[in-house]
């Protein structure tokens, strides 16, 4: 009777477009499958490390707090 599940909340609410030409998206992908790893995800930790590199006040969460694996 009480076998709720809690809703995860995505914060993840933003979209980012970029223009690229196909055999680069086609060889990220590519590498990211072979990795085991998503293309978001690896674009999610480069802009995260850019923002922490240039500006760490404005540093973005930590990986863990949206549910994704720490990185080593």
């Amino acid at each position: 009777m009480g076998d709720k599940k809690k809703k995860v909340v995505n914060k993840k609410d933003g979209q980012f477009i970029i223009r690229i030409s196909k055999e680069e998206r086609k060889a990220f992908i590519e590498l990211c499958e072979s990795l085991d790893t998503s293309a978001a995800r690896e674009i999610r930790h480069f802009i995260r490390a850019f923002i922490a590199r240039h500006n760490p006040d404005e540093a973005p969460a930590k990986p863990e707090a949206e549910g994704e694996q720490a990185r080593t």
